[in-house]
């Protein structure tokens, strides 16, 4: 049986925790745990964490 990583077995990638670290406080107090976690290590991202991050999140091909 193959065992599941869980997201304390793995480390984060470092550029997606530079940018979580980089938000503002009052962002950052309004995030779940588990939307921390999906910030840190999954691809898609539940909508609550997209609408939270609205003003800060950049299309992929976008980046100034």
């Amino acid at each position: 049986m193959m065992e599941e990583k869980t997201t304390t077995d793995r480390e984060p990638d470092p550029d997606r925790l530079l940018a979580l670290k980089s938000l503002p406080q009052e962002i950052m107090k309004r995030l779940t745990k588990e939307e921390v976690n999906a910030f840190l290590f999954e691809e898609v991202w539940p909508d609550s964490l997209q609408d939270k991050l609205m003003g800060y999140l950049v299309e992929e091909g976008q980046e100034e």
